[in-house]
């Protein structure tokens, strides 16, 4: 530790993210999309002028709100963009959680959420999952500070539908419900249109997963004009530029195709439902998920021994380090090729 680092630099523990090789391997590890973007990516790759990038950008990022306002069916100032979902949802937390009161999020969910809250000074309440390994509603408070979770649920798949989300909007209605939906386009239902009922509703998305734009860093969230507004005075008052203006037009060029993207997150769910079935067969306990990954574990074979023989094979899953996920891995949906070498490197290492 640097004498020059401030007491709470120094009681951090950031975020691990998932590895990124530099060896060619199967890669099935941090849910990207196993498919390229929109054709329309590419074109507006090759059209960007490159005398846009000695001006800054639109502050407002509005050509590429007024999109996702289409695409979400809402107005133009209920909605917020950032730098990838993980940025607005750091904003978020300055903006409605830092106070007295505990946020509640489920004891296996994210794990940015608790970074977030040892970053922010925020107390913890963690609400243990049900016995189905599912996000229990019934658990969160009415009193709490606010509430959080990612619907479908990262890393655990199971999402709740619409009129569950809004049975809890109706017990908590003095404090933020944030509900993460950067898997939502895999099978979950789309909490946005209780936006109009429930102004506390907070709901976050991201360009990185059924739009296949990780390496661009494009997120959002929409919700009620005041917590919209929340957001841009935290996000004003710490950059007021976020969203450049190649990422603005890509993250447009993306939202047009809708072909492309309904291609793409029906052939993964197709995948995810295959490879589940198959993993099934192997013996492995495998949880159902709403998302583009899955969760296993195999009550004959030692999760982080699995982890290590796929590696050495070629192959990166993931495996959290954990107590009470250390049993289990976390196998994002590739191709069907890269999940046809997944299941068969697994038949070898589970006789």
């Amino acid at each position: 530790m640097s004498k020059f680092w401030s007491p709470k630099v120094r009681e951090l523990t950031p975020y691990v993210p998932g590895e990124q090789p530099r060896e060619r391997l199967v890669k099935l590890n941090t849910n990207e999309n196993p498919y390229p973007p929109a054709p329309g990516v590419e074109a507006a790759l090759r059209e960007f002028s490159a005398d846009h990038l000695r001006r800054y950008p639109d502050p407002e990022s509005r050509a590429l709100r007024e999109a996702l306002a289409r695409e979400l069916g809402v107005e133009v100032d209920q909605v917020f963009v950032g730098n990838g979902s993980d940025e607005v949802l750091a904003l978020a937390f300055q903006a409605f959680f830092c106070h007295d009161r505990p946020l509640e999020m489920p004891a296996i969910t994210y794990s940015f959420y608790p970074v977030y809250c040892r970053l922010y000074d925020v107390e913890r309440r963690a609400l243990p999952l049900d016995a189905e390994w599912r996000v229990d509603l019934e658990a969160f408070s009415p009193d709490a500070g606010g509430a959080i979770f990612a619907n479908p649920n990262a890393p655990t798949g199971h999402g709740h539908g619409r009129e569950a989300i809004a049975g809890l909007l109706e017990r908590i209605t003095e404090s933020v419900v944030l509900v993460d939906e950067a898997y939502v386009d895999f099978g979950g239902e789309s909490a946005v249109p209780l936006i109009e009922r429930f102004p506390n509703l907070l709901v976050t998305g991201t360009f990185s997963k059924s739009r296949s734009l990780a390496g661009l860093r494009l997120g959002y969230a929409v919700g009620s004009r005041e917590l919209i507004e929340g957001l841009e005075r935290v996000k004003d008052s710490f950059n007021s530029y976020p969203i450049d203006s190649l990422a603005s037009a890509i993250g447009i060029a993306a939202l047009e195709d809708r072909e492309h993207f309904d291609a793409c997150r029906e052939a993964v769910i197709t995948t995810r439902d295959r490879t589940r079935t198959r993993l099934e067969g192997l013996g492995f306990r495998v949880l159902p998920s709403q998302s583009n990954f899955l969760l296993v574990h195999h009550p004959e074979q030692d999760a982080a021994q699995l982890f290590v023989g796929l590696r050495e094979r070629g192959i990166l899953v993931r495996h959290f380090n954990t107590e009470a996920l250390s049993g289990w891995l976390r196998i994002s949906i590739g191709t069907e090729d890269e999940m046809d070498s997944l299941v068969e490197v697994l038949e070898g290492l589970c006789r």
